[in-house]
């Protein structure tokens, strides 16, 4: 099994997982570069991979919307590249993908079968590179997940939105986080061991893989203040007091309509969020 990305947020958490059950290799963005045919079949080709997945991705949005030529190469045409390499190989081919591919008009939880209505290039460029992988393969899977957090921190972005706050916190605020964005986080951790029964189910088509229930930038930010015991004070703020050139959905959390049927779930995001202090160290136990 192959993991693209295997430096990053969820890539290193995939290795760690998968690796308990499968033969796992990953790639690092040195070793694969996504957007690159030759370098893909250079890493990948004539290999017999059960599954390839593909979390690489150029993420951070006001980059994309400033280069969305580069967005559309890695997040698009990478996917292709990584799909069309899988379909030679025999292998699954998983796509990570995000919950901007909505535009946050729903006002409730998308689902599966949600129409997707992407409103920035970044989620433009992702929706498609889910499109190109199931032109490419049938049996295609397209994880969506939300707002992540996990241990290695983002790569490009330096940490997550959990470390910075608690960095600022620490050092004594002020916290002002933004409080008319809703969504749904992800766990790393979590959306490994997800994937993990996904693929011993052999699922394909789109699935949802947050963390249960929605919350705003600004409760997330709350919430892990108040479980480190900080007792900072966080104010909330509307979105426009962070002028963007992003268009960004203001409620695109994420529920999953397929995941019972299969007999998986995730659990709240309070509770993984409680997890993943601890695993950093931010609490005891």
């Amino acid at each position: 099994m192959a993991v693209i990305g295997a430096r990053g947020q969820l890539g290193s958490d995939l290795v760690r997982v998968l690796s308990e059950r499968y033969e796992v290799v990953g790639f690092t963005h040195e070793e694969l570069e996504v957007a690159d045919m030759a370098s893909v079949e250079r890493a990948l080709g004539g290999r017999d991979w059960a599954a390839i997945v593909n979390t690489a991705a150029f993420h951070r949005v006001e980059a994309c919307e400033a280069d969305p030529e580069r967005a559309f190469r890695v997040n698009a045409l990478g996917a292709l590249n990584v799909a069309r390499v899988a379909r030679a190989a025999g292998a699954k081919c998983v796509y990570i993908s995000t919950d901007y591919v909505f535009d946050g008009a729903k006002g409730g939880p998308y689902l599966e079968s949600d129409p997707p209505r992407p409103i920035n290039v970044y989620g433009a460029s992702k929706l498609a590179g889910e499109q190109l992988c199931f032109m490419t393969l049938d049996d295609a899977l397209v994880l969506r997940i939300s707002s992540v957090f996990g241990r290695a921190g983002a790569s490009g972005k330096g940490g997550n939105f959990v470390e910075t706050i608690l960095q600022k916190a620490r050092a004594g605020g002020p916290l002002r986080v933004v409080a008319d964005q809703f969504m749904s986080p992800s766990y790393t951790l979590d959306v490994a061991r997800l994937l993990m029964g996904l693929l011993e189910k052999d699922v394909r088509g789109v699935v949802h893989g947050a963390n249960q229930g929605v919350c705003s930038w600004h409760e997330l930010a709350q919430e892990a203040v108040r479980l480190c015991g900080l007792g900072v004070g966080v104010e909330p703020i509307p979105s426009s007091a962070f002028p963007s050139p992003v268009k960004r959905p203001p409620y695109s959390a994420l529920a999953s309509e397929r995941l019972a049927a299969l007999g998986l779930k995730t659990r709240p995001w309070r509770e993984a969020l409680g997890d993943y202090l601890r695993e950093k160290g931010h609490l005891a136990g």
